[in-house]
């Protein structure tokens, strides 16, 4: 079965065929910085992580570029409140995004442009939709898209264009040939830090001082970075309208060719079942969360719910992940798994493979972890807990030292734990049973479970 991947703009699941034999390149639409990221950031980069593992996994090459956002309103106000320099804010906060979504598992993309570095890209390329009538200076100075211009809009998004409104995140400004129309490059306004300018004259161009709106940024990145047109191009469902059917309009309105093959987009995490954001001020930094729980809970939370769906955040929904995580942990802690190569002809491994081949079905692939934990269980394979961690390993999962993950947490140190043990083993010895059992329970009301096997007595925390 051939890797199929659900396409928005077609809105059908699709079979993947590279444009360059192998090699698959996708774009995704990052983060911008000006404070902590939060768990629903974590989602999307979580998701794509996983399609890019997968991609790897079944033998294409990948050129993966996340881009981030490191010129915005909100970062120029941020940095005007603290007192420095914008560069000085963005350079903080890519810093702590790198480390608090690294220690999620999730991997550095192949590239990760900057905004502020392609700024001459982006004014060529307004130059080129002004040049072909797309594009227009207003009486403001900024230089609009003219939406109503370009034939195809709205095709992502599915509406029409006296259906579609501006997007809330560009405010509509006076100039305007068309309330649709939005801006490409915003002319500088009275009181705004000279970092926060760029000179087009400089660059060649004629439309003065000034900073490029937000959807510009990508289509200048991706096309440089990639191609006029590349494979898959992603985000979450929240950029479907306006950013990614701007995005559209001005990349294919440049080169008259299409931008991607497949649109994917992420669902979202939600509160209540509201959208998380900051807007709203109802969300969890990745700092927050996890200061509560380990990472790969955190990451197998995420993980385990297909991409396209949103999922509520809530403790109750962590301590569920943490127990189904300690249930595949405990069958790697039963016998030393074999190191191995997958044999994808194997059953379990062949459904794991189907799942994930359907439009990366986490959901159906973690199923097929707990049969595979289950049959370790039940033989004590230590070439089936070999499969296991292999799986897991295609979703960043099951790497760890069983036996770190399971005592982690525990109120009690490994020696004073070992002790009450040994104290119970010889209090069952000399058949003292009503001792042993006092001994399990002080040491299970202290968050420790323990384990009786021919091979010994283990433990665990639990809850």
């Amino acid at each position: 079965m051939s890797l199929r991947i659900y396409n928005t703009l077609t809105r059908a699941i699709e079979p993947v065929s590279p444009l360059q034999a192998g090699h698959i390149r996708m774009y995704v639409c990052g983060m911008t910085i000006y404070d902590l990221c939060h768990i629903g950031h974590a989602r999307m980069a979580m998701a794509f992580d996983v399609v890019q593992r997968w991609l790897k996994s079944s033998g294409y090459r990948v050129s993966y570029v996340r881009n981030i956002t490191d010129i915005d309103d909100k970062i120029i106000r941020r940095a005007l409140e603290r007192g420095i320099p914008i560069r000085a804010l963005t350079d903080e906060m890519i810093e702590v995004m790198h480390a608090d979504i690294g220690r999620l598992g999730i991997e550095r993309p192949t590239l990760e442009p900057r905004a502020t570095e392609y700024v001459p890209q982006m004014l060529g390329l307004i130059a080129q939709l002004q040049a072909k009538g797309l594009a227009y200076q207003s009486s403001s100075g900024d230089v609009n898209f003219a939406v109503r211009k370009f034939p195809g809009y709205g095709k992502l998004s599915g509406k029409s264009l006296d259906e579609l409104r501006a997007g809330e995140r560009v405010a509509v400004l006076d100039g305007k040939d068309d309330p649709l129309d939005f801006v490409l490059w915003k002319a500088a306004k009275e009181g705004e830090p000279d970092d926060a300018k760029w000179d087009s004259a400089a660059l060649g161009h004629d439309y003065g001082k000034g900073r490029p709106g937000w959807h510009i940024e990508c289509s200048a990145m991706s096309c440089q970075t990639l191609g006029e047109t590349f494979d898959i191009h992603g985000g979450g469902v929240d950029l479907q309208f306006p950013h990614h059917e701007n995005e559209i309009a001005q990349s294919e309105g440049a080169s008259g060719k299409p931008l991607a093959s497949l649109w994917m987009h992420n669902g979202m995490v939600q509160i209540d079942n509201e959208k998380m954001s900051k807007s709203l001020g109802n969300f969890f930094t990745i700092r927050e969360v996890l200061a509560k729980y380990d990472a790969e809970t955190v990451r197998f939370f995420l993980v385990r719910t297909h991409y396209r769906s949103d999922l509520n955040y809530s403790d109750v929904h962590l301590d569920d992940a943490r127990n189904s995580l300690k249930r595949l942990y405990t069958a790697l802690n039963l016998v030393k798994p074999a190191a191995l190569e997958i044999d994808w002809e194997q059953p379990l491994a062949a459904r794991f493979k189907a799942a994930m081949d359907e439009d990366f079905g986490t959901p159906e692939a973690v199923a097929v972890l707990f049969e595979v934990a289950g049959e370790v269980n039940r033989t004590k394979s230590s070439d089936l807990a070999g499969l296991l961690r292999a799986l897991g390993a295609c979703l960043g999962l099951l790497q760890g030292d069983p036996k770190v993950f399971l005592q982690a947490g525990a109120r009690l140190d490994d020696g004073a734990i070992a002790a009450l043990i040994a104290e119970r083993a010889a209090a069952k010895a000399e058949r003292n049973f009503a001792a042993a059992d006092r001994i399990r329970q002080d040491l299970q009301a202290q968050g420790i479970l323990l384990k009786d096997s021919p091979m010994g007595t283990t433990w665990e925390v639990g809850q």
